[in-house]
C-alpha cells in the first residue's frame, strides 16, 4: 500500500533502440565476447549474463506482484482501498502520458551487435498476466473509474493486435517449445480480460492442434524441454504454462483438462509425469540443469491447478510445503503465477 509506481520510463539503457516508453530487455544467454569486447555478443545457452539490462523486466515483475497482491487483498477483505491503490499503478503503466508503456515488445531480448529485439522477447510479457487477471477480479468494485478501466482494457486490446500481426509475434506463436506455449498463455489471459472471444477460440484450437500434439509425449514428458541445458527447470516452466492455458481457457461449455488426443495423451499425464520429480527431485532421471538446479522446485502452479481439477491431495500437500515466495530473480521470472487466489476464485 505504500509502494509508488515504477514503469519503463524510470530507467533507460543506452543500448536500447527504442524510446522512453518502450520496454527493453536483453537476451539472457548472450555475453560479451572476450576476444572482441566491443563486438557482437556470443551465446552461452542456459547461462544468464548478470550484466544485462533487466530494469524494465524487474519493474514489470514488481508491477505484477503489486497488482496480484492488491487484488488478492481485495478478494479477501472486500475493502476497496486496495482497488484504489491498484489503479494508481495501472494508471501509471497504461494511461499517464508521462509514464505509460507502449503496447508492444519491439525491443525485448535484444542482442548487442546482432538484433534490436526478437520474437523470443515476447516471453517477458507473461509478467503482465497477473496484472490482467487482477483487473478482471477488481473491475466491478464501486471505486473503479469506468473510463480508466476502458483505457486499461484498450491497452491490452492494442497489444493483442500487435502480437497477432507483427513478425515477432508470429515468430513467437510458431515456436515449438515453451515459447509457443507462453504465447498462447499470455494471449488467452489478455483475451479473457478484454472479452475477445475470437482470440479465446483461437487459443483453444491452438492448444488442441499445436501445443498438445507437438510438445507432450505419451509418458507425459516434454521432449523439447528435456533437450535443453536446463531440462528440469524448463519442464516445470512449460507444464506451469500448459496448465495455466488449460485453466484460463476452460469454461462451462468445455474443459480442456478433459481433452485427449487420439492416442490418449492428456495434460493430466504431464502432471503425473513431473509430480514425482517435484515431490522428490533426487529421482530426476535426466541431466541436472546447468544453472539454478538447487533453486527448483518451488510452489509450482501446475500443482494447484491440477488439484483444483482432479482433487489429488498429494499434489496439494506438496504445493503447500514448497517455497511460495522465492528470492532468486531467475525463479521469480519463471513463476508468473504468484497469487493463486485471483485465478481459482
Amino acid at each position: 500500500m505504500t509502494e509508488k509506481p515504477i514503469t519503463v520510463t524510470a530507467q533507460q539503457c543506452e543500448r536500447s533502440a527504442g524510446g522512453l516508453h518502450d520496454f527493453y530487455s536483453e537476451g539472457d544467454y548472450w555475453w560479451q565476447n572476450p576476444n572482441d569486447p566491443n563486438g557482437p555478443y556470443i551465446q552461452r545457452d542456459g547461462q544468464s549474463n548478470p550484466n544485462n539490462f533487466v530494469a524494465h523486466r524487474k519493474a514489470m515483475i514488481r508491477f505484477s506482484q503489486i497488482i496480484g497482491t492488491l487484488a488478492s487483498a481485495y478478494m479477501l477483505t472486500k475493502d476497496e482501498k486496495y482497488v484504489k491503490k491498484a489503479f494508481e499503478h495501472l494508471n501509471a503503466w497504461f494511461i499517464d502520458e508521462k509514464t505509460y508503456m507502449n503496447p508492444s515488445l519491439l525491443y525485448a531480448q535484444a542482442i548487442k551487435g546482432k538484433v534490436t529485439g526478437r520474437g523470443t522477447g515476447l516471453i517477458d510479457m507473461i509478467q503482465m498476466m497477473e496484472v490482467a487477471q487482477g483487473v478482471l477480479v477488481m473491475q466491478n468494485a464501486k471505486v473503479v473509474n469506468k473510463q480508466d478501466l476502458g483505457k486499461v482494457k484498450d491497452w491490452f486490446s492494442k497489444y493483442l493486435v500487435w502480437v497477432n500481426s507483427h513478425p515477432y509475434g508470429i515468430e513467437e506463436r510458431d515456436a515449438k517449445n515453451n515459447h509457443g506455449t507462453c504465447w498462447v498463455m499470455q494471449v488467452a489471459s489478455f483475451a479473457k480480460l478484454t472479452g475477445n472471444q475470437e482470440m479465446l477460440d483461437y487459443c483453444k484450437n491452438r492448444f488442441k492442434t499445436v501445443l498438445m500434439p507437438n510438445q507432450i509425449e505419451k509418458d507425459g514428458s516434454f521432449p523439447l524441454e528435456l533437450k535443453r541445458t536446463k531440462p528440469y527447470g524448463y519442464s516445470l516452466f512449460n507444464l506451469d504454462a500448459m496448465t495455466t492455458v488449460c485453466h484460463v481457457l476452460s469454461d462451462e461449455k468445455e474443459s480442456l483438462w478433459d481433452f485427449a488426443l487420439e492416442d490418449s495423451r492428456t495434460l493430466k499425464k504431464g502432471v503425473e509425469f513431473l509430480y514425482p520429480f517435484v515431490e522428490n527431485k533426487a529421482t530426476w532421471k535426466s541431466s541436472q540443469d546447468v544453472m539454478y538446479w538447487n533453486e527448483w522446485p518451488v510452489a509450482q502452479p501446475f500443482l494447484i491447478f491440477g488439484y483444483q481439477k482432479y482433487k489429488e491431495k498429494a499434489w496439494l500437500d506438496t504445493w503447500k510445503k514448497l517455497e511460495h515466495f522465492p528470492k532468486n530473480d531467475e525463479v521469480i521470472r519463471n513463476l508468473p503465477i504468484r497469487n493463486p487466489l485471483i485465478w481459482v476464485f
